[in-house]
């Protein structure tokens, strides 16, 4: 790859707006999906599987993809990794405009399907690009910047919960007319952002000798597993300890995301959908301020955190940030006042911030840049495995265990945040020029 130039702070947000209209619609599957599945009449033990597409779908393409655009150089579609950004864009505005269509609950979980599969598409290239783009001292604001989009994006769609119910009165079809609004915006915020980002931002050319190299290999269907397999069998052992972190703090915040709504509901306004449609909207509204608001601590405290990062090292900064996290957690389902859940839910709006961009810095050094894609995609991998883990098995933990109670399960999520930031400092982390 040719020699990387030093970029401005605003060319490094340029690059990344992108992930804006990326994080819109992961915000919308966070906090609009699930009350969706509810209005279309799912019980609480049903929503787990009802959202297994997002860990398979990450399971499946974001590895894939990542290995594929480390062997990919099309410069009339952008270059390397613009190629996947556009096409995952594209699909994700189809299958967010679609969305407020769905008449059955299994037609919305068909097409959440297809919408994680067009996210992850665009998503899992834009971690490589940040380390092809830039060098080691500029990595840090790189990520952060991604932290602090996907804050902004999921601000929007979370807010948005809140304020179209006050515009958007009525139903449209089985769903209420907020549903179609918040969507319809998604969709244009998705392939607009990464329109964007690939606009302005040109991606680095690879040398003479890695365009050969590059022409030279044939790829096959088998091609990308096989790179994932011998880049699983050479992962460095700071990836497996990360991974360890991951299966903690992944299925706690899916338990979170799923009945956070629900907790909501019962903690403040005594209901549920089945007793009591109405107070459940409100409550549905409510949720979308609350995580609006840990979004907007995101975005705000995202680059502080790299001063941190760099003063104290990124483990420590990013134990600090999931002890927070936990603290929220364990707190949220005994509030009854609904604006004491601003206070409360800052705590995950800071390791939020931590999550989305932190973790990479502890690894990055560890990776061979030609195999940035795919282990950016094994990254996603330790990610959606314990996504996968909980969709198959909280159901039964929830109805057996938790009493099917969503304030339980917020609870049971503190706990495995407090397990994740008891391994992170446990991680082995070579030093870089940013610590």
């Amino acid at each position: 790859m040719s020699a990387k130039v030093k970029l401005s702070f605003w060319q490094i947000i340029n690059m990344n707006v992108g992930f804006f209209g990326i994080q819109y619609s992961f915000g919308l599957q966070q906090s609009a999906v699930n009350p969706i599945y509810d209005f279309l009449g799912a019980s609480p033990d049903e929503l787990p599987l009802l959202n297994l597409a997002g860990p398979l779908t990450g399971l499946l393409v974001q590895p894939i993809i990542g290995a594929l655009s480390d062997k990919t150089w099309i410069p009339k579609l952008g270059g390397r990794r613009k190629p996947y950004f556009f096409i995952g864009a594209i699909i994700c505005s189809i299958a967010l405009f679609l969305f407020p269509f769905s008449s059955s609950l299994w037609m919305a979980a068909g097409l959440l399907w297809i919408l994680d599969a067009g996210n992850n598409t665009a998503m899992e290239p834009y971690r490589a690009f940040v380390v092809d783009k830039l060098d080691e001292s500029q990595q840090p604001i790189g990520f952060q910047a991604q932290s602090f989009f996907t804050g902004f994006g999921q601000t929007l769609a979370n807010v948005s919960l809140f304020i179209f119910p006050m515009i958007f009165i009525g139903t449209t079809g089985k769903l209420p007319t907020w549903v179609f609004a918040s969507f319809i915006l998604g969709s244009v915020c998705s392939i607009g952002s990464v329109w964007w980002s690939s606009y302005t931002t040109k991606e680095i050319p690879p040398t003479d000798e890695e365009l050969q190299k590059i022409q030279s290999e044939k790829v096959s269907l088998f091609t990308p597993f096989v790179d994932i397999f011998l880049a699983i069998k050479e992962m460095p052992k700071v990836m497996w300890q990360l991974a360890l972190v991951y299966l903690f703090q992944w299925y706690a915040l899916f338990c979170y995301w799923q009945n956070s709504s629900k907790s909501i509901a019962l903690s403040v306004w005594d209901s549920t959908p089945q007793k009591n449609i109405k107070l459940y909207e409100e409550a549905v509204a409510w949720t979308g301020l609350v995580n609006g608001w840990y979004n907007i601590v995101t975005f705000l405290c995202a680059f502080g955190l790299v001063y941190f990062a760099k003063k104290y090292s990124p483990k420590l900064v990013h134990f600090g940030c999931l002890v927070l996290a936990a603290i929220g957690f364990l707190i949220f389902p005994h509030i009854e006042n609904k604006f004491l859940l601003f206070p409360a839910i800052t705590g995950f709006g800071i390791g939020w911030a931590s999550m989305m961009g932190i973790p990479y810095l502890m690894v990055v050094n560890n990776i061979p840049k030609e195999r940035y894609g795919v282990y950016m995609g094994i990254i996603n991998m330790m990610i959606v495995i314990p996504m996968f883990i909980q969709t198959i098995s909280f159901g039964y933990i929830m109805k057996h265990f938790l009493q099917n109670d969503p304030r339980q399960a917020i609870t049971f999520a503190g706990v495995l945040l407090v397990c994740a930031a008891i391994f992170t400092l446990f991680i082995s982390t070579k030093k870089s020029a940013n610590e």
